[in-house]
């Protein structure tokens, strides 16, 4: 059996193997006779079926598998022999002009690059700091009042806030354009659903007023027909309703859970969810500096069939997340190469995060584990029933785990680039997605 290398490129391997025909006849021959102990055919007794009729009927199926298993050990032969680690699977290719007394094969495949973390000693790294005060639980208990929000009619013209009911109807070029007409149709001014130009058209309107204007659809809309051109509208008014906040009170209190209304009770127990809230928020924020500052640092050219499975994966997820939104995927066609950049960011960030994990001893400790379950238990009315339902699986626990490990990272980089403390604003900090 002989094997020989070569380097397609910087993580592409070919290695060429040569199986003597002579070994491939031997293990056909020994396949054939273990099937012959076993195998069934009319007019003959189990394991009595001569030799000749089992070669005829199941020698192709024993010369692929007895190929196969011969490829595939003279393939792990030489990984061990020179300590790669293969990257995806490998494709086996026959090699044309083979002579009689050898198969001749081609494995093409790429390894694991060799990782050498980048110095972070000169980086400077943000650690954004907020301290969560009355100021940060007034707002936050303002976001809760407007989340309350109830509506009232009233008789008088629309404005900005108001929940309003109008007929309207659409026209380009005089006609009705697809989309362009409904019936008491509901929405909110300001809230984003329409277009500015067309709410700023309907404030001022009174109940029972009709308007025609003039309005053109901006360059980037998403209906491609209607993008960048001018239509005319006319609009009836039919209904408003002033948007009213509920007090801040004893009812209200009940509202977010506390029990006997006591407004103090309350102030505290939202002062203690935003802090943890603001705390995860900074949190992710130096995590994402963290891991841009890893991969500036640490330069890497990632095997092509990791970033293939990993897109796979992304795109899986997307189309998972559109049909528990109701839509049909078969409609909505959702391709992998959609992902090709964010899925080769992950993969080079995982394995530069593997390598410091092992190189740095980052492992999760237990204590680790637990002390973040708890943290997260924190939030919800029965704590030790979050914590028990954690440990209760060993692929919840490992969520767990990973956060911990991310967490390390985050600390042993920070320990080791310049950090530098920046205040943020609340308002900035909570419109973030996090």
């Amino acid at each position: 059996m002989e094997l020989a290398q070569e380097t397609q490129s910087a993580l592409e391997r070919r290695i060429d193997m040569a199986v003597p025909v002579s070994e491939i006849e031997k293990e056909v021959e020994s396949r054939l006779k273990r099937m012959a102990r076993t195998v069934k055919m009319p007019g003959f007794r189990p394991g009595k079926v001569p030799l000749k009729l089992v070669a005829q009927q199941y020698g192709a199926q024993a010369r692929s598998e007895a190929i196969g298993a011969a490829v595939e050990k003279a393939f792990s032969e030489k990984l061990r022999e020179q300590n790669l680690r293969i990257a995806g699977y490998p494709t086996i290719e026959p090699k044309e002009g083979a002579g009689n007394e050898a198969l001749e094969f081609s494995a093409i495949f790429e390894i694991y690059p060799e990782i050498v973390v980048g110095d972070l000693s000169q980086r400077a790294i943000e650690r954004p700091i907020l301290v969560v005060g009355d100021a940060e639980v007034d707002k936050t208990i303002d976001v809760l009042r407007k989340q309350r929000t109830t509506f009232a009619e009233v008789q008088r013209p629309a404005g900005d806030g108001d929940r309003v009911v109008i007929d309207f109807t659409g026209r380009k070029d005089g006609e009705v354009f697809e989309g362009g007409q409904a019936q008491d149709f509901p929405f909110t001014i300001g809230a984003g659903a329409m277009l500015k130009d067309f709410e700023a058209a309907v404030i001022g309107l009174g109940i029972g007023e009709s308007k025609v204007f003039d309005m053109t659809f901006p360059e980037d809309y998403h209906a491609k027909n209607l993008a960048g051109q001018g239509v005319q509208f006319e609009v009836t008014l039919k209904r408003v309703e002033e948007p009213r906040l509920p007090d801040v009170d004893e009812s209200f209190a009940r509202a977010l859970g506390i029990a006997d209304g006591d407004l103090g009770k309350m102030r505290q127990e939202v002062q203690a969810n935003l802090e943890r809230e603001v705390k995860r928020r900074l949190q992710a924020r130096v995590k994402e500096a963290v891991m841009n500052a890893l991969l500036d640092v640490t330069p890497l050219v990632v095997p092509k069939a990791l970033v293939a499975k990993e897109s796979e994966e992304l795109a899986e997820n997307a189309r998972r997340d559109l049909e528990t939104r109701g839509m049909m995927t078969k409609d909505v066609p959702v391709e992998p190469a959609w992902f090709l950049e964010q899925a080769e960011r992950r993969v080079k960030l995982g394995l530069v995060l593997a390598e410091l994990v092992k190189t740095k001893d980052l492992y999760s400790k237990p204590e680790q584990v637990r002390a973040l379950v708890e943290e997260f238990a924190q939030s919800y009315e029965d704590p030790s029933e979050v914590i028990g339902w954690y440990y209760s699986q060993p692929q919840r626990l490992a969520q767990a785990e990973s956060l911990v490990i991310e967490n390390n990272v985050v600390d042993w980089a920070l320990a080791n680039a310049q950090t530098q403390d920046k205040e943020v604003s609340f308002d900035e900090l909570m419109g973030q997605a996090a």
